[in-house]
């Protein structure tokens, strides 16, 4: 799996202080320890500046010994180890109190997060891309413990002791000591925040060429037999090398600016270093300023411009965490498309009548899919519909599942329109065997208690041996434990819609939508699966999207559908009558049955005769 690296700028189009305002609800939870937190941040603070007045007082001691007992210097020195120990003591603490504030507020925002995007709309999540949102949820999150972590540990504390060591020295000072300090401060805050943004178009650039690098290279292995086939083993080695060669040059630019960064740095840190010691020399040359002084400005001004030196690390950090915290809280911004209604109430079943009245219905105004659509599937009846590909068939079972409002029209369940209901009691009440099986990457026995969380084993086992599924998993090492893959790949696609079917009959709904739910069994099977889903259907309200119009002769009403709308309907027998859209279907269905049967036959009986001339010694072919 290639590695996350970002390849694009942050963008400017956001608003940065209403997003850190959004996190102060999830700081809230926890004033307390924030403001224990940055107490111990002040202490720890407060203990760094002390150390160099303790380390002057030390100085001075040492500079005259015989005006002052032994003693002193011993208390000054304990004095300072005391400092040194606290301040390590403070800093830990401030960590230790904050930790709780830091990942609860990551928690708390990463499941508000989840909960908005599984109340979106489908539409939403089939035009977003899915690793999209998972980078967004996930860096996002981690955005947020950035931003606390640079705040609390680097901007804060940098400002903090910045201020204290500003008063000290205005208040003991020549004033032109506190002015070179904040001249060299501002200097070099200036260059360094203008520096970082000039350089980061050479590291935006060498992200997204070592991102293209890693990708041509992760493609080209995953075709590996593609590229066998037809020689290129060259072409594809020389398209990496021109993207790593351009990797290289800005690989190069970005490390020379940064070099340059440094080093423009330590000269402004240099200079004001030099100012401030010549003028405390020449302090202490006329008398004015200790020798301890000289060496308390000194240590002041270096152990200011040690946190200062990452600088700009931080700023690239703080500007990369409020992008991505930008991206989360888009997701956030973003509003349902389909919502309760207010004071909208549960969904009550009672017989299981399903009525579209008058559906029409577009995914774009421009292209509308439905037209009119009317029927009705009365309490424990089997509506079958049929058509080609495009016709709206599948666009029916989204529609009762209320994944989209209808644009024109109702549809309704027992006489409640669904606008009306709750959208947690509708999808309660409604069991689906879609076509295209999606499942956990976990085990067969979690994927079939999904319908019912927490059920038991003897559960899952009847509603396998229902789907016709249990002998095929007693049959696996693992059986009921065995782990089906990312999205199920390792079940064939008969066996992922017989899961499905299993799910479908544990969960035990009022009514039931099978979208081509055999399209990928076998004949034998089929049939195995075709008595069960008639069990299960029986007494349900049933609709049927359907390919094999084998599979729908018994249904009590057979619709067919062609360019969004109802162009015959009726039963088997007198669709077939009409000699219409459906008997053509029928027909040509049969047609190629007959063939299909025919090739089989035609195949075993050659197989047949190749073993008859293999026992006589005769094989085929001499």
């Amino acid at each position: 799996m290639m590695a996350h690296a970002r390849t694009e700028a942050p963008h400017d189009n956001r608003n940065d202080w209403q997003n850190t305002r959004n996190l102060l609800p999830y700081l809230w939870e926890y004033r307390g320890r924030v403001l224990l937190a940055l107490t111990a941040l002040i202490l720890a603070k407060t203990a760094n500046v002390g150390l160099p007045l303790l380390l002057k007082a030390i100085v001075d001691t040492l500079d005259h010994p015989k005006s002052l007992a032994i003693a002193l210097p011993v208390s000054l020195l304990l004095a300072y180890g005391a400092l040194k120990l606290s301040a390590g003591l403070f800093n830990e603490m401030r960590d230790a109190i904050f930790a709780k504030v830091r990942y609860r507020a990551m928690r708390r925002l990463s499941n508000t997060v989840l909960t908005h995007l599984h109340a979106l709309s489908l539409r939403f999540h089939l035009e977003r891309k899915t690793g999209s949102i998972s980078s967004d949820l996930h860096r996002g999150a981690q955005s947020v413990s950035s931003i606390l972590n640079y705040m609390i540990f680097n901007v804060l504390p940098t400002a903090a002791e910045f201020l204290l060591i500003a008063l000290i020295l205005l208040s003991g000072y020549d004033i032109k000591f506190t002015f070179v300090t904040l001249i060299t401060v501002g200097v070099y805050i200036w260059f360094t925040f203008s520096v970082t943004n000039w350089r980061m178009h050479h590291r935006y650039r060498m992200n997204a060429l070592e991102s293209e690098a890693n990708n041509r290279a992760i493609e080209s292995l995953i075709n590996y037999e593609t590229v066998k086939y037809f020689g290129n083993e060259r072409f594809e080695l020389e398209r990496y090398d021109r993207t790593l060669n351009d990797w290289e040059d800005a690989a190069v630019q970005s490390q020379v600016s940064m070099s340059a960064l440094n080093f423009g740095q330590g000269a402004i840190i240099a200079i004001g270093v030099t100012l401030i010691m010549v003028f405390a020399t020449q302090g202490v040359l006329d008398g004015s300023m200790s020798l301890g002084d000289l060496v308390l400005v000194n240590a002041f001004l270096l152990q200011l411009f040690m946190p200062l030196g990452f600088l700009g690390v931080v700023y690239r950090a703080i500007k990369y965490a409020l992008a991505d915290m930008d991206l989360m809280f888009n997701l956030l911004n973003e509003q349902p498309e389909i919502t309760d209604q207010a004071g909208a109430s549960p969904l009550q079943v009672t017989e299981g009548n399903v009525a579209f009245q008058q559906v029409s219905f577009s995914y774009q105004k421009e292209r509308p899919i439905l037209h009119e659509v009317d029927f009705v599937i009365a309490a424990g009846q089997k509506v079958a519909v049929v058509g080609p590909s495009g016709a709206g068939k599948s666009t029916l079972a989204r529609l009762l599942y209320r994944f989209y409002d209808v644009t024109g029209g109702s549809v309704r369940i027992d006489g409640q329109d669904l606008r009306s209901v709750t959208q947690d009691s509708l999808r309660a009440a409604i069991g689906i065997v879609p076509q295209d099986t999606v499942l956990f990457n976990d085990t067969l026995f979690y994927n079939i208690a999904y319908a019912k969380p927490g059920a038991t084993r003897a559960e899952v086992e009847q509603a396998a041996q229902l789907a016709d599924l249990h002998d095929f998993i007693t049959s696996l090492p693992d059986g009921y434990e065995t782990v089906v893959g990312e999205r199920g790949l390792k079940l064939s696609g008969g066996e992922k819609q017989r899961v499905a079917i299993a799910r479908a009959i544990f969960k035990e709904p009022k009514i039931l939508i099978f979208d081509e739910a055999t399209s990928s069994l076998d004949s034998k099977t089929e049939q195995n699966i075709q008595n069960s889903l008639q069990a299960l259907a029986k007494n349900h309200s049933t609709l049927v999207i359907a390919h094999r119009l084998s599979t729908i002769v018994d249904a009590d009403q057979i619709l067919v559908m062609e360019q969004g709308k109802i162009v015959e309907r009726g039963t088997h027998s007198q669709l077939l009558k009409a000699k219409g859209v459906y008997a053509h279907m029928w027909a040509l269905q049969q047609e190629e049955k007959i063939l299909q049967a025919i090739e089989a036959d035609a195949a075993q009986r050659l197989q047949n005769l190749r073993d008859k001339m293999e026992l006589t010694g005769n094989p085929i072919g001499t």
